[in-house]
């Protein structure tokens, strides 16, 4: 069985003929962050509607400029109505991007650290997005003693894997991984531990190298980036089914009542 440990189901075009492909292919289980509170109760209905399908709740941060601090009220009401749910997973999409321009960062440090805040009180793992903030985010981790969760689509250094690694989380390997110039990336998957990674698909972002650039991707490549993960780890494609399937389980526990 494959985990997508992150899907962007509820921004796809009929997510449960979706979800079925996929499960067609062997993706038995599907994680599905929200960004901000218009999508939350989105996600929640597509894992209560649909087999397989976990949730994340969180405010993701290139959605910041357009939110004001009632979004952090409305999450932690959501958390604490839903804490108990066994299909919430984590707190997330959330992290920093200081690669996107036009994000205003003082407001998203905030809304970074006030969601680190809320997934330790509630005792959760997160779902992050890092882009040239790895440093950044791993500090914040280490404040609020965060020690599970998913660094996902990483494309960190050796060193800032290896520091992800040490916090207790794993690294989301997709899409990106499927091109011939991501040579970090293709290097980093080939070099972590077995233990250290876990596949995603993004949907219906950062499509495989096979998908037409106009294609939004879909959960079922989970099985494409599976194959090719096992070409650049020299192991077979059962081997990494099982692996990361293990590694999700460990990442997000409450992925059990889907096993």
């Amino acid at each position: 069985m494959f985990v997508d440990t992150h899907c962007h189901l509820d921004f796809l075009p009929q997510p449960a003929q979706q979800a079925e492909q996929a499960r067609q292919q062997g993706v038995g289980v599907i994680v599905v962050p929200a960004v901000e509170p218009s999508n939350f109760e989105a996600v929640r209905e597509l894992a209560h509607s649909l087999p397989g399908v976990g949730y994340c709740l969180g405010l993701h941060p290139c959605s910041v400029n357009g939110l004001e601090e009632q979004a952090l009220v409305l999450l932690k009401n959501q958390l604490e109505a839903h804490h108990a749910d066994p299909r919430l997973l984590a707190v997330g999409e959330i992290g920093l991007d200081l690669f996107e321009q036009g994000l205003r960062q003082d407001r998203m440090n905030h809304f970074f650290i006030e969601q680190l805040r809320l997934a330790r009180h509630y005792e959760l793992p997160v779902v992050l997005h890092v882009r040239k903030a790895q440093d950044q985010v791993v500090a914040g981790l280490r404040r609020f003693g965060i020690r599970q969760g998913i660094a996902h689509a990483f494309n960190g250094s050796e060193q800032q894997a290896q520091a992800y690694v040490a916090q207790g989380l794993v690294l989301g390997f997709g899409g990106a991984m499927t091109y011939t110039r991501a040579l970090r990336i293709r290097h980093l998957a080939s070099w972590l531990s077995e233990d250290d990674w876990v596949l995603e698909t993004d949907s219906p972002d950062i499509s495989p190298e096979w998908r037409a650039k106009d294609e939004p991707n879909q959960p079922k490549e989970i099985v494409g980036i599976a194959h090719c993960m096992a070409g650049l780890r020299g192991c077979s494609i059962e081997d990494v089914g099982r692996a990361s399937s293990a590694n999700a389980l460990r990442a997000l526990p409450r992925l059990s009542t889907f096993f």
